[in-house]
C-alpha cells in the first residue's frame, strides 16, 4: 500500500498525501504553485501544466471536456452525449470558507489572489445559518461576460469576469483545483447593474451526480439548496452596508439548456476579445500566439506549451516562504 501513496498523490493533482479519487478519474493535467502568504496581500496561485510551465487558468484550461485535445494530449472521442454536458471548473474558493479568492484577470498568467477593497483583504461574511460559501466556487475558463454588450435576457452588460460556477457536490474542494463538472441550472445576479451569471453545477465524481441532470433534480435531492443559494447571494453584501442584491427573472432558476447557452455565449465573447474583436480593457494575456490565426479554440494551444519565457515573469513573484502564514479571521 505505501508503494501506491505516491501514484495517489499524482491522481489527486500532485498534492501529496491527499486521499484517492474514484477510479474514473484520469491524472490531472495541471498543478499549483503558492507564491506569498495565504491571507495577504502578496498572495497568488499560479498554475502549471504537466511540462512544468507556467499557463494562465482563465486562457490555457479548456472549457469543454470534450475538446480534442487539452494541453497537447490527445483526448478520446466521446461515447455518448455525456460529454457535451461536462466543463472544466477552476476552483477559487472552497465551500465553507470566508477569504474573497478570484482569478486575478488583470495580472501576467492570471493567478489566483485574494480581492482587495479598500486597502483590505476581502472576507465574506457569515449569512446565518451558513459558514462562509455554501457551495465550492470557482469560474469557468475560457469564458468572458462582456461589459461593453449588453445581454438579451437581463438588459445588462457583463461584469468583465469569467463567468462564475457554485459546485454543489458533496465534498470540499481545495483551491486550484481543475474538476469536470455538469452544468444543472443558472441564476441571474445582477451585481451594480452588470449580468453576473451563477452557473449550478455538480462534480462529475461526485457520489450522487449520476442522480443529477437538470435543476429540478436539484430541488428534488437537495430540497432547500437553490433557496439558501438566493438568499445567500442577496444577503451577502448586506453586512458591509451595501443593499441587497437584484436578480433577474425575479430570481427563478432556469434549467441546463438555458444555462449551457449562456455559457457558450460568454465562451464566443472570450474567443472575439482574445482575438481582439472587441474592447477588453485592462485583461492580460501571456503574449506569444496571441491573435494567431492558428489558435485552436477547441483544444486550445496552451501558452504556456510553448513559452518557458514565462518563467521569467515569475523571478518578480514572492517566493513562498517558511515562516508561519497569517490566519484567517474567525467569524
Amino acid at each position: 500500500m505505501r508503494a501506491l501513496l505516491p501514484l495517489l498523490s499524482v491522481v489527486r493533482g500532485w498534492r501529496v498525501g491527499a486521499a484517492a479519487r474514484p477510479p474514473r478519474r484520469v491524472m490531472s493535467l495541471y498543478r499549483t504553485e503558492e507564491r506569498g502568504h495565504p491571507h495577504s496581500k502578496d498572495y497568488r496561485l499560479f498554475f502549471k501544466n504537466v511540462a512544468g510551465h507556467y499557463i494562465s487558468p482563465f486562457h490555457d484550461i479548456p472549457l469543454k471536456v470534450d475538446s480534442p485535445k487539452e494541453n497537447g494530449i490527445p483526448r478520446k472521442k466521446a461515447r455518448n452525449d455525456d460529454y457535451k454536458n461536462l466543463f472544466n471548473m477552476v476552483v477559487e474558493i472552497p465551500r465553507w470558507t470566508n477569504a474573497k479568492m478570484e482569478i486575478s484577470t488583470e495580472e501576467p498568467m492570471n493567478p489566483i489572489k485574494q480581492d482587495v477593497k479598500s486597502g483590505k483583504l476581502r472576507f465574506i461574511p457569515n449569512i446565518f445559518p451558513h459558514k462562509g460559501y455554501i457551495w465550492n466556487y470557482g469560474a469557468f475558463p475560457q469564458t468572458w461576460e462582456d461589459p461593453y454588450e449588453k445581454d438579451n435576457n437581463t438588459n445588462c452588460t457583463g461584469d468583465n469576469d469569467p463567468v462564475d460556477v457554485c459546485e454543489i457536490g458533496s465534498k470540499v474542494l481545495s483551491r486550484g483545483d481543475v474538476i469536470q463538472v455538469k452544468i444543472l441550472g443558472i441564476l441571474a445576479l445582477i451585481d451594480q447593474g452588470a449580468t453576473d451569471w451563477k452557473i449550478i453545477t455538480i462534480n462529475v465524481n461526485d457520489p450522487e451526480a449520476e442522480k443529477f441532470h437538470d435543476i429540478d433534480d436539484v430541488k428534488k435531492f437537495k430540497p432547500g439548496y437553490l433557496e439558501a443559494t438566493l438568499n445567500w447571494f442577496r444577503l451577502y453584501k448586506v453586512p458591509d452596508g451595501k443593499p441587497e442584491n437584484k436578480f433577474a427573472f425575479n430570481g427563478e432558476f432556469k434549467n441546463k439548456a438555458f444555462a449551457i447557452e449562456v455559457v457558450n455565449n460568454a465562451h464566443e465573447c472570450w474567443k472575439a476579445m482574445l482575438m481582439k474583436k472587441c474592447d477588453h480593457g485592462a485583461i492580460s494575456w501571456p503574449a506569444e500566439g496571441i491573435g494567431s490565426p492558428k489558435l485552436e479554440f477547441s483544444g486550445f494551444e496552451p501558452h504556456g506549451r510553448c513559452c518557458e519565457s514565462n518563467t521569467g515573469l515569475m523571478e518578480k513573484q514572492p517566493v513562498l516562504l517558511a515562516t508561519k502564514p497569517s490566519l484567517q479571521p474567525s467569524y
